[in-house]
C-alpha cells in the first residue's frame, strides 16, 4: 500500500467527515420545527436513486436479489434506531457534546468483538476502553446539576451502530457495500413513516421534552428551504457512505481511521458558528479522551492482527 494511495484514502474520509457534519448542523437547525420521522423519510427518499445508481455501478442491480436480505432487513432497523437516537440528542445538547459521545462506537465494537466475532480483546485494547469510559463520565458530568439525560441517547446510538457495524462484519462481509446500504435506507423510509403514522393513530403528543417533541411532533408540510435542507441531506448520506467506504478501501486501516475524529472538530466549528455555542473545558477533554481511546483501541487491535497472521 503506497504513500499516495493513503493520502487519496485520508482525503476521502475527510470530505467524508465534513459532509457528515454538514448534515448534522442540517438536522440540528431542523429540529426545533419539524419531526425527525419526517427528515429522515426525506432523506430516503432523495438518497435511494442515488444508492440505485451506486448499485448499479458497484454490483448490478441483480447484486439486490440476494439471500441475505433478513440479516440487512434487521441491520437496517437497528441503524434507524441509531441514527433516530442520535438526531435525537441534537436539540437538548451541544452540537459538539452529542457528537463526542456517539464516537465511543469504536470501543463498543472492541466490547463487542469477542463474544460476537471471537476476537481476542487484548488488555491494550481494555485499557482504551476504560480511558474513553472515564472520557463518558467527564463529559456527563453523573451525580452533578450538569447532567443532562438527552446525553445518553448519543450514547445508546453509539451502542446501536456498533453491534451494526458488528452484524454485518460477521454476516455481510461479503455483500457490496452499496447493497448494504441500500438495504438499509429502505429500512429508513418505511420505518420513518411507519413510527410517524403510527404515533398519529395513537395520538401521541409531544409533551414538552425538546428530544421527545422531536420524535413525536407531527409532520407538517416544509417550506422550500427546508425541504431543500431535509432532500440535501439524502444526497450527503450517500454520498459521504460512498467517500468513507472508499477512503477504507483504499488505505491502510490503521493509518486513514484516526482522522474520523476530526469529526469532532467540525463539530465544535459548527456548533459554534450557527449556534453560538462554546463547549465547556469538560467536553473538551472528554472529547481528547474519547478520541485518543479511540485511536490507542485501533492500534492495539491492528498489533495484534499482526501477531495472530504471523502465528498462523
Amino acid at each position: 500500500m503506497n504513500n499516495r494511495n493513503n493520502l487519496v484514502a485520508i482525503g476521502s474520509l475527510l470530505a467524508g467527515g465534513l459532509v457528515f457534519s454538514i448534515q448534522d448542523a442540517i438536522i440540528k437547525a431542523l429540529s426545533g420545527e419539524h419531526a425527525v420521522t419526517l427528515a429522515i423519510f426525506v432523506r430516503a427518499i432523495v438518497a435511494l436513486p442515488v444508492l440505485l445508481a451506486m448499485v448499479h455501478f458497484e454490483c448490478g442491480l441483480k447484486g439486490l436479489l440476494t439471500g441475505q436480505w433478513r440479516m440487512m432487513l434487521l441491520r437496517g432497523g437497528i441503524l434507524l434506531c441509531s441514527y433516530t437516537s442520535y438526531f435525537m440528542a441534537f436539540p437538548a445538547l451541544p452540537l459538539a457534546e452529542a457528537i463526542a459521545l456517539y464516537f465511543m462506537v469504536p470501543l463498543i465494537v472492541t466490547l463487542l468483538a469477542g463474544p460476537m466475532l471471537g476476537e481476542k480483546v487484548t488488555p491494550a485494547a481494555w485499557a482504551a476502553v476504560a480511558i474513553g469510559l472515564v472520557g463518558v463520565f467527564v463529559i456527563l458530568q453523573p451525580g452533578s446539576g450538569l447532567f443532562n439525560p438527552a446525553a445518553l441517547l448519543s450514547l445508546i446510538s453509539a451502542a446501536t451502530y456498533a453491534f451494526a457495524m458488528v452484524l454485518a462484519r460477521r454476516y455481510g462481509s461479503n455483500t457490496p457495500s452499496s447493497v448494504l446500504s441500500f438495504y438499509q435506507n429502505v429500512v429508513y423510509g418505511f420505518g420513518a413513516a411507519g413510527f410517524a403514522g403510527l404515533a398519529a393513530v395513537l395520538g401521541i403528543k409531544p409533551p414538552g421534552h425538546p428530544s421527545i417533541d422531536f420524535l413525536f411532533r407531527a409532520w407538517a408540510w416544509p417550506s422550500l428551504h427546508d425541504a431543500v435542507l431535509m432532500g440535501l441531506c439524502g444526497v450527503i448520506a450517500a454520498v459521504g457512505m460512498n467517500l468513507l467506504t472508499h477512503a477504507y478501501r483504499k488505505g491502510q486501516a490503521n493509518i486513514v481511521a484516526p482522522f474520523e475524529y476530526v469529526g469532532m472538530i467540525w463539530a465544535i466549528v459548527f456548533g459554534f458558528t450557527i449556534f453560538g455555542e462554546v463547549p465547556k473545558a469538560s467536553t473538551l477533554a472528554g472529547m481528547g479522551m474519547i478520541a485518543f481511546a479511540g485511536i490507542l483501541a485501533l492500534r492495539a487491535g491492528v498489533k495484534a492482527g499482526k501477531k495472530s497472521a504471523a502465528k498462523a
